[in-house]
């Protein structure tokens, strides 16, 4: 038996964890990581490492500031 976690796409959203939009600087650095893995266009799983990163380093856009939902981690 395996214990592995089901990939991205096949996970439901978690009900709590509020909207986040990439900001133009994350989303400049998911079409890099999909361009440099040979994709014309970034995925699900680029988009996610991006909200990642922004969440990480605490750079929100504008609008998501100070709205008090739990994120994504």
């Amino acid at each position: 038996m395996s214990s592995r976690r089901p990939p991205p796409w096949e996970q439901p959203r978690p009900q709590n964890a509020g909207k986040t939009k990439l900001t133009p600087e994350s989303i400049a650095w998911a079409r890099d990581r999909a361009r440099r893995a040979g994709r014309r266009y970034p995925n699900l799983v680029d988009n996610l490492a991006a909200l990642r990163r922004q969440l990480e380093s605490g750079d929100q856009h504008e609008d998501e500031k100070d709205d008090g939902k739990i994120r994504i981690r």
